[in-house]
């Protein structure tokens, strides 16, 4: 298949599992899968998705996927597939400068396990991508690097901190990406850029050879076209042995014997109608698949964000100490606000939020968590938000919308528990929404046969965003 028939197939180029499928049966040639990828990248610079493409070394790269199937040799699932990852991940001798001024220029000298255990299953890393400076914000802002556009509609956020990988994926540069979470940084930037992202279980993937944040908080996880492409890639990620997509079946939608909760609290409060009908279609959705669908009651979560800020920000400014101190004016003015915040939080403080966290931990799984299988909520209470409410300029009330942007995934990352963003209808100006599934530790199988029954049901990732703006 010639790279102008692969750009113009857009069933097999736009999805990840058919993609990687085609390239490991012979269908398609790794340098005209990376080639098209390419393509696709230069051809919207103004999504600003993109901080550095590597077309030298994801051509030569290909080009041995290629000799090497000729060859009767595949390397793994992902053979010859291109995919491209948050700008923190460490590619030895390759820039990894995390959104950054103060890491302009890093060139570490080892690899990220993740990247590793991707490329010797046959992906190929054709660049670095957009994401917020030092994975400190959810909008898709960056004061070095300049916003991160929504493929969906330009002056909307892209999410973040993943900024890049969200958006990138939306926009089909690549099929998917890594990404980090640790308030919500993967889920926020899948879901509002329309397509699927998972926050695994913390500690289910290793956190080596990746910029640190939070040390307690911190979880790497893929975006991608769907969940059984998320599937696909955590089998690689994780290398445990468990094969994430065989737990799917074979795309029947049977969810007979799951329970699904809908939280009595927090979660389903001051819904915009326009999530509120999406959500309650959902539910109907995942019911229809044979899922119980049920009312569960919800522990206090009123002092979640706060224990969240209490551990995380702490342990972000003890990263930043000596480079704060020594280059303040190298960080964007909102960035160097929260770390100084951080710094301000005392031992005392610190060690109740991790005890309050554990309590926390305990309260959910004890509950909601022993009442269903699953949680169901939406990521957002609101449609996504244009970028100019969320600036500098735009006074007081930035705050409190950057704060209602991650107020629904910021305290699963302080649980730990994984969840999963998939989009679930799109608003009247054709925006995505998207829903949230939580699951108590290691549910990743679980989330991911659920994600993928409603996908299937739903036909939502078939949408694809208009880049003409972009060009």
């Amino acid at each position: 298949m010639t790279g102008e028939v692969l750009c113009g197939d857009r069933a097999i180029a736009d999805d990840l599992v058919a993609l990687s499928e085609a390239l490991v049966g012979g269908r398609v040639r790794a340098v005209d899968a990376v080639e098209a990828a390419l393509a696709r990248a230069r051809a919207v610079p103004g999504l600003n998705a993109v901080v550095e493409l590597d077309e030298a070394g994801a051509l030569a790269q290909a080009h041995a996927c290629d000799r090497e199937h000729a060859q009767g040799h595949v390397r793994g699932p992902l053979h010859g597939l291109p995919l491209a990852h948050k700008d923190m991940f460490y590619r030895a001798g390759a820039l990894t400068e995390a959104g950054s001024r103060i890491w302009r220029g890093h060139r570490p000298d080892h690899t990220s396990p993740l990247v590793a255990r991707l490329e010797k299953a046959g992906a190929i890393t054709i660049g670095r991508l957009h994401m917020a400076e030092f994975a400190l914000g959810p909008t898709g802002h960056n004061a070095h690097l300049g916003r991160c556009g929504n493929p969906w509609h330009g002056p909307a956020i892209s999410g973040g901190s993943s900024s890049g990988s969200g958006a990138a994926v939306g926009a089909r540069i690549v099929t998917g990406a890594l990404g980090s979470d640790t308030g919500g940084s993967i889920r926020l930037p899948a879901g509002i850029c329309g397509v699927a992202g998972l926050k695994p279980t913390n500690g289910l993937l290793p956190a080596a050879g990746m910029m640190p944040l939070s040390h307690t908080l911190d979880t790497a996880g893929p975006i991608a076209t769907s969940s059984r492409a998320l599937a696909r890639l955590l089998t690689v990620l994780a290398a445990n042995g468990t094969d994430y997509e065989a737990a799917l079946g074979c795309g029947t939608n049977d969810l007979s014997g799951l329970t699904i909760g809908l939280p009595d609290r927090h979660f389903l409060q001051d819904l915009a109608p326009q999530v509120a009908a999406a959500l309650d279609a959902a539910a109907g959705v995942l019911a229809g698949a044979g899922a119980r669908v049920r009312t569960v009651t919800m522990p206090d979560q009123a002092s979640h964000a706060r224990i969240a800020a209490e551990i995380w920000a702490p342990e972000a400014a003890r990263v930043h100490q000596r480079t704060l101190a020594a280059r303040p004016d190298d960080y964007g003015e909102q960035v160097r606000n929260r770390l100084l915040d951080g710094a301000r939080v005392d031992a005392d403080t610190y060690a109740a939020a991790l005890l309050a966290r554990d309590a926390a931990r305990a309260a959910m799984l004890g509950g909601p968590l022993a009442e269903a299988d699953l949680l169901l909520t939406p990521l957002m209470r609101k449609p996504v938000p244009l970028a100019a409410t969320v600036e500098a300029a735009a006074g007081p009330a930035m705050q409190a919308m950057i704060a209602e942007i991650s107020a629904l995934t910021r305290p699963i990352s302080m649980l730990g528990f994984p969840a999963l963003a998939t989009p679930m209808g799109f608003d009247a100006r054709g925006l995505p929404l998207a829903l949230q599934l939580i699951g108590a530790p290691l549910a990743e199988a679980t989330l991911l046969r659920a994600g993928d029954a409603h996908e299937r049901a739903t036909g939502f990732l078939a949408r694809r965003p208009d880049l003409s703006p972009f060009a």
